[in-house]
C-alpha cells in the first residue's frame, strides 16, 4: 500500500516566530527543561551523534516504520528552511535513518537539523559538514526505503509528545520539546532560570577567595 504524501495545507502548519526560536536556542536545553516542571525532556539516550553539535528550529514531524527512511526523502521535499526533522523511528538502533547524503540535501535546503528516534551513520562527515544530527545510536546498517509514513502527525518522540511547528531544542545534555503554543512563556521562564543559576555559580565561585 502507498503511503499517503502529507498535503500542502499540512505543510504549512504554524510555526513559532523566529524570534522565540532564537531566544530559546541561546539557552541550554537543561534550564528549558527546568522552566517546563522536568517535562518535555527526551530520552537521555537521545543525543548528539558529533561534539558540539546545537538544535534549534520547529518540528516537521516524520513518523516511520523502524528502520526505513522514505519519509524522510519526502519530509525534505515539503519542510521549510530552519525546521527541524523530528523521526518517530521505534527507537530501532540496527538501521540508519540517515547519513552524510541526506545532510548535504539538507544543508542545500536550509534544514536546521534532524532528531531522531532511531540511528544514524556517517557521524564524522555530518560533523564535517556542520548538520546537527541527534539520534539514539550510530549504525553503519543503511536504511529500507519501503514505507509507509506519516508527516506532520503528532507523534511521540522519545516519551514526549511532539505537534508540527513546537521548538525542538538540542545541546551536549539532550533534546527537550517545547510546545509551540508556549514557546514565548518557556523562553520567559527559562531565561529566569539561566540568570538565576549564573547568579547563584558567581557567588559559589566568589565564596572560593
Amino acid at each position: 500500500m502507498t503511503s499517503p504524501a502529507i498535503d500542502t495545507l499540512t505543510a504549512d502548519f504554524p510555526r513559532p516566530e523566529r524570534g522565540v526560536v532564537e531566544r530559546l536556542a541561546k539557552l541550554p536545553a537543561a534550564n528549558i527543561g527546568d522552566a517546563m516542571d522536568r517535562l518535555g525532556v527526551a530520552d537521555s539516550a537521545i543525543q548528539a551523534i558529533w561534539p558540539g553539535a546545537l538544535l534549534a528550529g520547529p518540528a516537521f514531524t516524520v513518523w516511520t516504520r523502524p528502520g526505513d527512511n522514505q519519509g524522510i526523502h519526502r519530509a525534505l521535499e515539503l519542510a521549510r528552511p530552519g525546521d527541524v526533522l523530528v523521526v518517530a523511528g521505534g527507537g530501532d538502533s540496527s538501521r540508519a535513518l540517515l547519513g552524510e547524503l541526506i545532510g548535504e540535501r539538507a544543508i542545500n535546503l536550509g534544514i536546521a537539523g534532524f532528531a531522531l528516534d532511531g540511528a544514524a551513520r556517517d557521524a564524522d562527515a555530518l560533523r564535517e559538514i556542520g548538520m546537527p544530527v541527534f539520534a539514539r545510536a550510530t549504525s553503519p546498517a543503511g536504511p529500507y526505503k519501503n514505507g509507509p509514513f506519516r508527516l506532520g502527525t503528532p507523534l511521540a518522540f522519545g516519551g514526549v509528545p511532539v505537534l508540527p511547528g513546537d521548538v525542538v531544542i538540542g545541546d551536549s545534555d539532550g533534546v527537550v520539546v517545547v510546545p509551540r503554543e508556549q514557546a514565548a512563556a518557556v523562553a520567559d521562564a527559562a531565561e529566569a532560570v539561566f540568570a538565576d543559576e549564573t547568579n547563584r555559580r558567581q557567588a559559589i565561585v566568589a565564596a572560593r577567595g
